[in-house]
């Protein structure tokens, strides 16, 4: 892997901090305007002497990925992305890598709102960059499936075992119920985007690319 963080990787890090500490400077206007909101009515609800109005909007698809709940939200976040984005990138290249980044943002939060809107209900908003993270995972399990990794820093296994491990760990939680208040659907959308993406590259799907690529 490389040692020192290719641009777009870096860039991401970069602006994903500086909006997360814009969000801790300004009210919470700013978290309920570009946090994911269920489809549906307009809610109105109150914070101290305000009343805020929350709605779905499409950019929220995106904006939500810029998001978090606190430091070890976006430290465990960022921490994964400078682990394993750079040799995702290194193998994309940027500018397929930002738009695989960003379409697993796309897919987690869609993945997400499907299932709030046919199976749990509720009202909620959804931040992190959780669902383009694990995208990245699930490339790296792909392109780099004998690579050694750490589980816990102690434990080592191959890259496929540990990602399709963390993708079943998702699946049961999200089903379950288990760990609530974590999107785990969403990291499982970012997931699903990723290999529908990397399978499109490869020619595996029905509908091919204009170039086949080779990894």
């Amino acid at each position: 892997m490389p040692t020192r963080l290719p641009p777009a990787t870096l860039g991401i890090i970069l602006a994903t901090v500086a909006v997360f500490i814009l969000q801790q400077m300004t009210g919470p206007a700013f978290t309920i305007w570009f946090a994911l909101w269920p489809w549906g009515p307009m809610h109105t609800f109150t914070a101290g002497p305000q009343t805020f109005h929350a709605s779905f909007h499409v950019w929220q698809l995106v904006t939500y990925g810029f998001l978090h709940g606190g430091i070890a939200h976006i430290f465990f976040n960022m921490f994964a992305l400078f682990i394993f984005g750079g040799a995702i990138e290194t193998a994309f290249g940027r500018n397929r890598y930002l738009f695989y980044y960003f379409a697993c943002l796309v897919t987690a939060a869609l993945t997400h709102l499907l299932v709030v809107y046919f199976f749990t209900g509720g009202f909620y908003p959804t931040i992190g960059a959780s669902g383009g993270v694990f995208g990245i995972l699930l490339a790296f399990g792909m392109l780099f499936p004998h690579q050694r990794v750490y589980l816990w820093f102690a434990l080592p296994m191959p890259a496929w075992a540990f990602v399709a491990g963390y993708g079943v760990l998702e699946l049961v939680f999200g089903v379950t119920g288990t760990a609530s208040g974590i999107a785990h659907f969403a990291h499982l959308g970012g997931m699903l985007g990723g290999i529908l993406l990397i399978l499109f590259w490869r020619g595996k799907l029905p509908l091919k690319p204009k170039k086949r690529l080779l990894y």
